[in-house]
């Protein structure tokens, strides 16, 4: 994109753009710019009749039997199997169940086990300290249980970080505070050079940019159901284990749905075979439903040039929006945390400023245009972007457009230029930012 795109410029990428008609597939509010897709999905035109169904005829009129007429009991499966076409695993891998906390448990007590198998005397975790707190909260709670250390580095620092002390490096592939992106083969194969394993958090990656965990040889992997997978606030989260790890060792949350018979009911647990044994306790067929509704919405996609045009569309349209803002919000104090490099970029732009952050994304909400804010950290340390406010813009490239990008780059900038953002209403902190 150069310096001189205009209106029309955009309308007529819009009018060329093979994805466009996917945008159909979602209700998008009028008057509404969506930029925080990467935060919580909008929601597909499928979902209400198909929660509707579940509640109506499934639950209401055949009640129980639909843990068998209707296939509930194989539901994570299933939708398991649909997002693994979208990170690179092979059928029976992957099962969409409970939140990414509580998969991320499982995936690193199971790594934490193997490492201590396989290299004992191995007592350390390293991640990145602006990883997303769930995912440290995790760590640090593991540590605390097991005797581990949690050592936490800049991502410049990560290579340094991988010495023979190492048990398990657990990073997010996409980072939350910058939509900066690891190279998850290399990250892998220098980690597992020292005898590592590696967790990945594909929260902000799945079906947003395209992951291939078989190709990167990947160990475990976890991720969102309601953020790019647009399936619904609170929905299942998903996860993989490489079919190597699987049945080495239990999972700690041993629940009946991860029995190899749970329909026998016996008083001894016996995990079931590969990534089955994942799950936990009955899972939520309502939400389940309404998560493969989401991740439908993606699969439609295939026919389009499928995670490839996606990525194409998503680069083009954080390029434009990089682009605009730099050359019609020039003055305003704003800065880029997100690399411009395409090989290390997610699917989001987060901008820096030093006063106002928070009200300036207030003041857009109120004028249709939804992004978020992320407050800084200054314990990550003096001059690193970690503790700037990030003003967060997300782009889902199956509903956002290219005459959205400019006209949410000129509500930007009729906000920085009459300073609205000042405004007290605009000021007052909610639960939610």
């Amino acid at each position: 994109m150069t310096t001189t795109t205009t209106l029309q410029d955009c309308r007529a990428l819009d009018a060329q753009d093979p994805l466009r008609p996917l945008r159909e597939l979602f209700h998008i509010p009028e008057g509404t710019l969506y930029l925080d897709g990467n935060s919580l999905g909008a929601m597909p035109r499928s979902t209400p009749a198909r929660v509707a169904q579940v509640v109506t005829q499934e639950w209401g009129q055949d009640l129980i039997q639909s843990w068998n007429k209707h296939g509930w009991f194989s539901l994570p499966g299933q939708v398991g199997d649909k997002i693994a076409r979208l990170i690179g695993a092979p059928p029976g891998t992957v099962v969409a169940t409970d939140s990414t906390s509580v998969n991320l448990f499982k995936v690193l007590s199971a790594a934490l086990s193997l490492s201590a198998a396989d290299h004992p005397g191995r007592k350390r975790i390293v991640s990145e300290r602006s990883n997303f707190p769930t995912d440290l909260y995790i760590a640090e709670a593991l540590c605390k249980e097991r005797g581990f250390e949690l050592v936490l580095v800049e991502p410049e620092d990560i290579a340094a970080a991988l010495t023979p002390e190492l048990a398990v490096l657990m990073l997010t592939h996409v980072n939350y505070r910058t939509g900066a992106m690891h190279d998850m083969a290399a990250v892998t194969a220098a980690a597992h050079a020292v005898g590592a394993l590696v967790v990945w958090d594909l929260a902000h990656s799945a079906g947003a940019v395209p992951v291939d965990l078989g190709s990167a040889g990947a160990d475990y992997a976890v991720g969102c159901g309601y953020k790019y997978l647009n399936g619904g606030p609170g929905a299942p989260a998903f996860v993989w284990v490489h079919p190597h790890h699987a049945d080495r060792f239990w999972q700690p949350l041993a629940g009946w749905w991860g029995h190899a018979t749970p329909f026998e009911f016996t008083p001894d647990y016996r995990p079931a075979p590969g990534i089955t044994r994942y799950q936990c306790g009955t899972q939520p067929m309502i939400s389940l439903a309404a998560l493969e509704c989401g991740v439908d919405t993606l699969l439609a996609a295939e026919a389009h040039g499928g995670m490839a045009a996606l990525r194409r569309k998503s680069l083009a349209l954080t390029d434009l929006f990089i682009c605009l803002v730099q050359n019609r919000c020039q003055g305003h104090g704003l800065g880029l945390a997100t690399p411009m490099d395409h090989t290390q970029r997610g699917s989001q732009v987060c901008l820096t400023r030093d006063e106002g952050a928070y009200a300036i994304v207030q003041a857009l909400i109120a004028r249709g245009v939804v992004g978020d804010f992320r407050a800084g950290d200054p314990s990550t340390g003096p001059g690193r972007t970690g503790t700037k406010d990030i003003l967060r813009f997300g782009f889902t490239p199956l509903y956002i457009g290219f005459e959205d990008v400019w006209n949410a780059v000129e509500h930007l900038r009729q906000v920085l230029e009459s300073g609205e953002w000042r405004r007290p209403e605009f000021n007052r902190k909610h639960a939610v930012t």
